[in-house]
């Protein structure tokens, strides 16, 4: 857009040379000469390439250079490549007036910003018709471009072709906008460029404004509609290279600017943001050029395994509390930050232009919409503006108070006043933070009642959020390096809060109908505001980010103006938000010591009403899909019991009553098959009743019955579960040694992940085994030939028909990209957590072997499991059995309880992964 100077431009090529060169093989080899000509083009190409990118490497930041290198390099070859077609390949002594040539550059080469290897975008312009000279011409340099391994993008047209293409296809019309003359007819070329301005161009402004906000709206929601999402597209994700390139081809069609220097002297942008404009363009660039020469191809999404590597090559550090890849990865959501910030503006100054070019006629003509004042400010067109420069410097509380009357008053904040703030940010010092008029109003905007969510976003991205909040200031752009937050922290907590706004408008009723009920039942709406903005707040400075989060917590609450009551409750959440979703979907909900535990840390129903809603933004914040009818189903059977227990002071009901009554549930549900309840009682045993669900207990009897009926040695069924978002798959078999691990090997070779499984014996010697079933994507098999591919499946295992071990270890990781991420296997071993059996947790790589693995090891440590709860987190699966040894006791500390371990560690590991696959 504004061209870098090349330096020693004769070390990347020496043209010259290159072309003597080439003169000197055809004077040797005659018509034999291209294979010759090739290979010296080649190694031309080659030893370029390697001096770009020795250079990426000793200046590891300079993208404009290193992009402008490799324009330079492809224009000098195609100079050459011209001249070898039309002075040895087909010279022409008297060329006709048609018989004219131009070779532009368009696309990102027109912009002289080239990655290593980007296509190469090229129009051939001719005079008034294509003769066969050009034809020839043209496919000779194209065919040897070809055989340089270049992937080009080429067209060929006459003048009027190209301008009346260009009138009505936005590509076609956006390629010629950022042309640049490379080599041939130069006459030519400016005749095109003068026509297109005449043509093209003019009364056409608006038009294309439009078309490319609507054509860059469309990318973004391709690409996820965030510029904090943690695998960014570089080139055309939101924030990155694209929206850069459209804010210079919007300035360059309706200000005919040729560089994007010039954006500044049209008035679009100050100098400082077009400083701020070339330094985020320079830092994507660099980015991009390390991702083409790491993989060795045109790649532009910022996966985790090159987020690393190129961290590591741009000489990022660690700090304490932060990775290298972590640091790089907050410059560059800042980066892109700042280009959102920087498209409001100029996008804002557009509109300005238009609407005072656009003269009104007729009977308004002369009449102009009086803004109206609010609290001093300027409110027209929607917008609140401040109505003068130093309006913020006058009294820097205003910063707070644009906002709340933004978020208050449903209103845009007009762009020249956004841009203003982003100025005056710094005026927010220790004194405005202690501000009571200035923290009373950021607590209203943050309890906002109507789109708290896009106000404070707004507020972030003009700098005032993270001067106000500076630990708020600390999480801005950072992103933790894993599979499982789709978000940077504050993207996360935004999201969050708007999520909780949502909840108490009642429009998440349907996903969210207990948090919907709650949140109108808390003593304090801002109790629960404040935890969902604290609850990450310390993430990033290293040590427990909820104790460190808990400490935020009780300095800022009372700054922001809550009582000590609520303080304390906010502190108290921040300490506990991940308690909820850890007891719900790593523990055993059905035994007892589960709940009294859990009680036991919460101590009032007010803290458990918070922590539940809570605790609901918190995971459907952590991005799409990471909320299912499964997790809130487990969080709402948690929140019942515990509720009741809470209330009541005790278990309404104990063991026996509890069975008693389950059974009578039941025996309503099965109607007229009622009687196997007291057929069946015994057989399945105090624990069997106790564990599942009543609807689940149903199914079992009647599936039981008819096994025995039939006299079946292996039975299974499988269904929809839509109550949990699962598959339900019951598996009646003799009980014999192994058999849960074998089963879950079934499953897995089916492609189906084990979300819950309850492990049941008989007093008959029989195995009834339920398990909840996933496909990859965290959706339940639903279809008749998926429910059979899984009976098949289990039944080939049970049968010994299939060799598991290798079969399980060559299915492909959960995630593609796992391996990007360092997941060390640990094992923990837990005798409180339960009055009857040992609980133990294994974190370790998610991978479809990984439960069959366990399970086995455990059964090969001669122990017993009674259920298995599986959770994942992205790359990460955390696998909890509750066991006991073949005694029925719990597993006491000792040599056999770390030899346990090992075995475990050693399941889990990636070494164990790699010895199998390559069996």
């Amino acid at each position: 857009m504004s061209a870098t100077p090349v330096p020693r431009q004769r070390a990347i090529i020496d043209r010259r040379k290159l072309a003597s060169g080439i003169d000197s093989l055809v004077g040797e080899h005659g018509d034999k000469a291209r294979p010759h000509v090739v290979g010296l083009l080649k190694d031309a190409l080659d030893k370029g390439r390697a001096e770009l990118a020795q250079r990426l490497e000793a200046k590891p930041s300079a993208g404009h250079e290193n992009a402008g290198g490799f324009a330079f390099l492809i224009d000098q070859l195609i100079r050459v490549i011209h001249d070898h077609a039309v002075t040895h390949l087909y010279p022409s002594a008297n060329r006709s007036q048609a018989e004219r040539l131009a070779i532009m550059a368009v696309g990102g080469y027109g912009r002289a910003e080239m990655s290593p290897h980007s296509d190469v975008d090229i129009a051939f312009l001719v005079g008034g018709k294509k003769t066969a000279w050009c034809e020839q011409v043209v496919e000779a340099m194209l065919y040897l471009l070809w055989d340089l391994g270049l992937k080009v993008g080429h067209s060929t047209r006459t003048l009027d072709e190209a301008m009346r293409l260009s009138k009505t296809d936005l590509t076609i019309r956006t390629a010629l906008l950022e042309g640049r003359y490379v080599w041939g007819d130069q006459e030519l070329y400016d005749e095109g460029s003068r026509r297109y301005s005449s043509e093209v161009v003019r009364g056409n402004e608006r038009n294309f404004v439009s078309e490319k906000l609507a054509e860059r709206n469309a990318r973004h929601k391709r690409m996820g509609d965030s510029r904090y999402v943690v695998e960014p597209n570089v080139k055309d994700g939101k924030g990155g290279l694209r929206d850069l390139h459209t804010l210079y081809w919007i300035g360059k069609f309706i200000h005919r600017v040729r560089t994007a220097s010039e954006l500044v002297d049209v008035g679009l942008f100050t100098q400082a943001e077009y400083r701020s404009f070339r330094r985020a363009e320079n830092f994507l660039l660099a980015v991009r050029s390390h991702m083409h020469v790491l993989t060795g191809r045109a790649e532009d999404r910022l996966t985790f395994d090159l987020q690393r590597r190129i961290a590591e090559r741009m000489n990022f550090a660690e700090r304490p509390g932060k990775s290298a890849v972590e640091r790089f990865m907050q410059y560059y959501f800042l980066q892109a930050k700042r280009v959102g910030s920087l498209t409001g503006v100029f996008l804002a100054h557009i509109d300005e232009q238009f609407e005072a070019k656009t003269a009104r006629r007729g009977f308004f003509a002369g009449w102009k919409q009086k803004p109206r004042q609010l609290k001093g400010y300027r409110v027209f067109g929607g917008r609140i503006a401040a109505p003068s420069d130093d309006w913020f410097k006058k009294d820097p509380v205003r910063l707070i108070e644009i906002f709340q009357l933004a978020e208050a008053e449903e209103l845009e904040i007009h762009p020249e006043t956004m841009r203003q703030a982003d100025r005056d940010s710094g005026l927010i010092d220790n004194a405005i933070r202690e501000d009571k008029r200035a923290n009373a109003l950021f607590l209203d905007l943050l309890c906002g009642r109507n789109d708290p969510e896009m106000v404070l976003r707004w507020m972030n991205e003009a700098g005032v959020f993270g001067k106000f909040v500076p630990d708020f200031g600390k999480v801005n752009a950072q992103m933790q390096f894993d599979m499982y937050h789709h978000y940077t922290v504050d993207e996360h907590t935004i999201r969050a809060i708007g999520l909780l706004n949502k909840i108490e408008k009642g429009e998440l009723a349907d996903d969210h109908p207990r948090a919907t009920r709650l949140i109108h039942k808390v003593g304090s709406r801002r109790t629960a505001y404040v935890a969902a903005l604290l609850h990450d707040i310390a993430k990033g400075r290293g040590g427990d980010h909820s104790v460190l989060g808990a400490e935020v917590a009780e300095e800022l609450c009372p700054r922001f103006g809550l009582s000590e009551s609520e303080t304390e409750m906010v502190a108290w959440l921040v300490l506990n938000h991940l308690l909820m979703s850890h007891v719900a979907q790593k523990r055993d909900l059905t035994d007892p010591k589960t709940i009294e535990d859990f009680v036991g840390q919460v101590q009032s129903q007010e803290r458990l009403r918070h922590l539940a809603i809570l605790t609901a933004v918190d995971i459907r914040a952590v991005g799409p899909g990471t909320w299912n009818s499964w997790k809130g189903q487990l969080l709402g059977e948690l929140y019942d019991v515990s509720s009741e227990r809470l209330r009541l002071g005790h278990m309404r009901h104990g063991r026996e009553q509890k069975i008693a009554h389950k059974q009578a549930e039941v025996a309503d549900m099965l109607d007229e098959k009622s009687a196997l309840v007291e057929e069946l009682a015994a057989t399945m045993g105090d624990a069997y009743w106790i564990a599942e669900p009543t609807d689940i207990i149903a199914l079992n009897l009647v599936h039981y019955a008819a096994a025995r009926e039939q006299e079946h040695e292996l039975s299974i069924h499988c269904e929809y579960y839509e109550a949990r978002g699962a598959t339900l798959v019951t598996v009646i078999a003799a009980d014999h040694p192994g058999l849960f691990y074998r089963i879950a090997g079934g499953i897995h070779l089916a492609g189906g992940n084990i979300i819950d499984a309850r492990i049941h014996t008989t007093r008959m010697g029989w195995a009834l085994d339920n398990f909840l079933v996933q496909d990859p994507h965290g959706e339940p098999f639903a279809e008749a030939e998926q429910l059979e591919r899984l009976k098949t499946s289990i039944a080939d295992a049970l049968a010994n028909k299939v060799d598991l071990a290798p079969r399980l270890a060559q299915r492909p990781l959960a995630h593609s990209r796992a391996r990007a991420f360092d997941v060390a296997p640990r094992v923990l071993f837990d005798n409180k957590a339960s009055n009857k059996f040992t609980v133990i947790e294994v974190n370790a790589r998610d991978r479809p072997a990984l439960l069959n693995r366990l399970a086995r090891a455990l059964f090969e440590s001669r122990l017993v499991i009674h259920s298995a709860h599986v959770t994942n987190y992205g790359e990460r699966a955390a696998d909890t059995f509750y066991i006991t040894d073949l005694t029925g006791g719990k597993l006491e500390p000792g040599e056999r309880m770390n030899r346990i371990e090992a075995r475990l560690m050693e399941a889990a590991s990636d070494a164990t992964q790699d010895r199998l696959e390559n069996a």
